[in-house]
């Protein structure tokens, strides 16, 4: 164990955790976007834009704390990449349900809601580990989960793309819905960088 007469920098442990239960209620609103009538979604993605603007302000001040800070709790680099795919998750989510009002989409196809709740699985996670990295404890099982989990989103994504070839779709109604689903890809690729990156962050600290 290593220790340091210095004091560290620790508001960067709630910035984490504020990061990262702003990701769960993302992940609701794509959960209630999928029960929604056409009339209501436009509502939704107000609000999920407002989430999204409340994890760039997060993301922002770990940025200015980072810039500010002498010492930190554990390398620059991590603290940055950790931030960023944090931010890179919200952004995703809010991509995704800019898509299906901006293209007006009426039916979402089966299966996305599928891909939607591994997310919303992969936010709950999430936000019961950032809490952890203060004590850098109980955080093996998540990164695991976390990673089976991109798995399985992997395997939806392509039952998914599968599905829209098969030629139920209009070719326009496929390019729509296929760049729905692409970018729910990314958000849970986003969601295993968050996890590979806590899991860098542990080995080094051990």
């Amino acid at each position: 164990m290593r220790f340091s007469l210095t004091p560290k920098e620790t508001s960067f442990y709630d910035m984490f955790a504020a990061a990262a239960e702003n990701l769960v209620v993302g992940s609701k609103l794509l959960l209630e976007l999928l029960g929604s009538d056409v009339s209501a979604r436009a509502e939704i993605v107000e609000r999920m834009r407002a989430a999204e603007h409340a994890g760039d302000d997060t993301t922002h001040a770990i940025f200015h704390q980072l810039n500010s800070s002498f010492i930190t709790p554990f390398d620059r680099e991590d603290i940055y990449n950790l931030a960023s795919s944090l931010d890179d998750i919200m952004d995703f989510m809010e991509e995704a349900v800019d898509l299906v009002v901006l293209y007006d989409i009426e039916t979402l196809p089966k299966g996305i809601e599928q891909q939607i709740e591994v997310l919303a699985r992969a936010a709950e996670l999430t936000a019961e580990a950032m809490p952890n990295l203060r004590s850098m404890s109980n955080l093996t099982e998540y990164w695991i989960e976390v990673n089976r989990l991109e798995n399985q989103a992997d395997q939806i994504h392509r039952k998914l793309l599968a599905h829209l070839f098969s030629g139920q779709y209009e070719a326009i109604e496929v390019l729509k819905l296929k760049q729905v689903v692409d970018v729910l890809e990314e958000a849970a690729d986003a969601f295993e960088h968050v996890a590979n990156t806590v899991e860098t962050i542990a080995v080094k600290e051990s």
